[in-house]
């Protein structure tokens, strides 16, 4: 597995942000990681990132524990956060360069030009990127998380704010890398998880309610849309 959480834990004084909860990933999957505001996703993925540990339980990335082999996580996982951290005076093809120094990849000039391919950054990789629009901000974000060719991506709300081209293109670059990474997309758009998913993660006040193919878990709530499924199950709808 690419992802094994068994009861993870995380409390800020009295206050539980993640509570027990276990999952796995399988490679070569896209996971939908869903939940409401302040359920424990961003505090999930952030241990997952080795941004902050754990209280109790553990983790692993391919293989490697997150509060002891830490480097060697950091090594196969690549992360977009929602808040897409950019050297917007630099241009492009400049800043994956210097990502590509700080990975010290052989031969980075060749990934560079195989990032910008799979991003879709020709037309782009010679401007600013702050003169780009946000979604090829967007794409640039993804290239730098890529470029040490990961095997896992986290990727958080990584359309928010696109337009519908723009949520298409990125759309179909996720299934792709899907098909070749483990890939956990955490977002509060529905359509985007039924369009790329093939397993569902819910999570809500700190526990795992749901955990299932995306196609059994619509299967055992009758057919019902996510949308629905999801209010269900997190008590929105009480």
């Amino acid at each position: 597995m690419s992802i094994v959480v068994e009861n993870l834990s995380k409390t800020y004084g009295a206050q539980k942000a993640i509570d027990g909860i276990s999952f796995q990933t399988a490679p070569g999957s896209v996971v939908g990681f869903l939940g409401p505001n302040g359920a424990g996703k961003s505090t999930t993925m952030k241990i997952l990132t080795c941004y902050i540990p754990q209280t109790s339980g553990t983790a692993s990335v391919c293989d490697f524990d997150v509060s002891t082999r830490s480097m060697e996580v950091r090594r196969h996982i690549g992360y977009l956060p929602e808040h897409n951290p950019l050297y917007l005076e630099m241009y492009v093809r400049e800043a994956l360069t210097f990502i590509g120094a700080i990975h010290q990849v052989e031969n980075p000039q060749k990934r560079i030009d195989e990032v910008i391919e799979l991003c879709g950054l020709g037309e782009e990789q010679n401007k600013k990127i702050s003169a780009l629009s946000k979604g090829y901000r967007q794409r640039v974000g993804l290239a730098q998380a890529i470029f040490a060719d990961p095997k896992v991506l986290i990727l958080d709300e990584p359309t928010s704010g696109l337009d519908p081209n723009q949520v298409i293109g990125i759309r179909n670059l996720i299934t792709e890398l899907g098909k070749t990474k483990t890939v956990i997309l955490s977002t509060h758009i529905m359509q985007e998880v039924e369009a790329v998913c093939e397993q569902v993660i819910i999570i809500s006040k700190g526990k795992i309610v749901a955990d299932d193919k995306l196609s059994s878990l619509k299967e055992a709530h009758l057919n019902k849309s996510l949308e629905d499924i999801f209010i269900e199950l997190t008590g929105l709808g009480v």
